[in-house]
């Protein structure tokens, strides 16, 4: 049988192979090329075989991961260009940067800002989760201090430097943590190698144009490394974004394995303290496909558009965000607030949700499981039904909620007859049909 090329092993129709799980060779062979099963599964093939067909198989993107223990990320391993052909694999990571350019005052504020962007959206923990260690030429005698004050963080480290023997210092103080070690050129990429391959870790590579960076990331494959990140550069923000397409253009429809690496964009320096700007950059390039962007800053308000871009692009488009069904109290609700139910359809919630805080008054929005499907799907496929609702309440609502008003998403107000029969002692209240109707809505209500 022959996959993608290469004779994995001979046909043998009518034997039963057990080892394999399949009935035949054959339909083994075919679930490996649909990618339903590895190929290491089968005991029949040579080591040489796995290796060369693992090779041929690998996504054009090849996968990396930094970090260790709960600070590991995985990055790469892409297979499209757009989200709506298949699904992104491995997130954008965010990193803040410090330099030994600025005095202790300035980084010990910029370190103590890094936890508080510590929140959680739909199930997804939203923190800053790495750190870029920057060594400005001529204060290489600082660098390894500031490296060991940020290594307190306990997040994955970026060390931004392109001196070997300052590079191997500073990893000797946090190697262990697996950080990235960024500085490769033309010009000391060799020596840069060793100092990475030696301990372990993923080298970042640059170049003066997409062309030296060609060549220099071939340079280092032939050394056997490919344990490496590109770091599109900081030239200009034209210069970053073009290399940045043209590395993944390449990679994925080119086929050209020398580019099929992650990407490294530092928006913090191409933007030059403008903070709008770094913002800006920072959503295009969580789309426009940097693995890590690094910041000079990400407080809470530059996060919350940020990570919610991040969640959105690299969700699989074929399965909706839902969040947890329960009590949601808002407005400092208590249980003798107005209740308001809807779907666990993640956009609906945060539409609804907005507009409820916006009103200010206190009530609980109760979330029932719809399958993650919106007001209209989820009834019409009847995720969403008097029963269902009724059995919500029931289960899950009334030990803890002593309010008996619930008002239902007016786009079903049809549901309103068999709710108050299936819950008696309720009042079944229709909402207005749209979300930005309920300010006003709550408001008389409650006036």
């Amino acid at each position: 049988m022959a996959l993608n090329g290469i004779q994995i092993f001979k046909m043998t129709p009518k034997k039963n192979c057990k080892d394999c799980g399949c009935p035949t060779c054959m339909a083994f062979s075919m679930k490996v090329a649909q990618g339903a099963m590895d190929i290491s599964a089968c005991p029949h093939m040579s080591q040489d075989a796995l290796d060369s067909l693992s090779e041929a198989t690998a996504p054009p993107m090849k996968t990396i991961k930094v970090g260790a223990g709960e600070n590991e990320f995985t990055l790469g391993g892409e297979t499209v260009l757009f989200r709506h052909e298949k699904t992104f694999v491995s997130k954008t990571r965010y990193a803040v940067s410090v330099c030994t350019c600025m005095d202790d005052a300035e980084i010990d504020a910029k370190l103590a800002a890094v936890p508080a962007v510590n929140y959680e959206r739909i199930g997804e923990t939203m923190q800053v989760e790495m750190v870029y260690v920057n060594c400005k030429a001529g204060d290489e005698g600082k660098f390894v201090d500031l490296v060991t004050k940020a290594a307190a963080l306990n997040r994955t480290m970026i060390l931004g430097v392109k001196d070997p023997e300052t590079a191997a210092a500073a990893l000797a103080v946090c190697k262990d943590t697996k950080p990235v070690l960024n500085g490769a050129d033309a010009s000391n990429y060799e020596a840069m190698s060793k100092v990475a391959t030696d301990a372990g870790v993923v080298l970042g590579v640059c170049g003066e144009d997409i062309n030296e960076l060609y060549d220099t990331v071939s340079a280092l494959e032939k050394l056997g490394n490919k344990n490496l990140i590109i770091d599109v550069g900081t030239k200009s923000v034209k210069d970053a974004f073009s290399t940045t397409v043209e590395v993944r253009r390449a990679a994925i429809k080119d086929e050209d394995r020398t580019f099929g690496y992650p990407t490294l964009v530092n928006v913090a320096a191409l933007a030059d303290g403008d903070v709008d700007l770094q913002s800006a950059l920072a959503s295009m390039f969580t789309m426009k496909y940097g693995s890590i962007v690094v910041m000079s800053q990400i407080t809470y308000a530059e996060a919350l558009p940020i990570y919610g871009l991040r969640q959105n692009v690299f969700t699989d488009p074929q399965k909706p965000m839902r969040v947890e069904p329960g009590i949601y109290p808002l407005n400092g609700a208590t249980e003798d607030s107005i209740c308001l139910t809807t779907v666990d359809f993640a956009l609906t919630y945060f539409v609804v949700s907005g507009e409820l805080v916006r009103s200010g008054v206190p009530c609980n929005l109760l979330i029932s499981d719809a399958g993650g499907l919106s007001v209209l799907t989820a009834w019409a496929a009847g995720k969403l039904s008097s029963t269902s609702v009724a059995e919500f309440i029931k289960e899950q609502i009334e030990p803890k909620i002593k309010c008996r008003k619930l008002i239902i998403p007016g786009k079903v107000a049809v549901l309103k007859g068999d709710i108050e029969a299936k819950l008696p002692g309720w009042e079944i209240i229709v909402a207005p049909r749209e979300a930005v109707e309920l300010v006003k809505f709550l408001k008389d209500m409650t006036a």
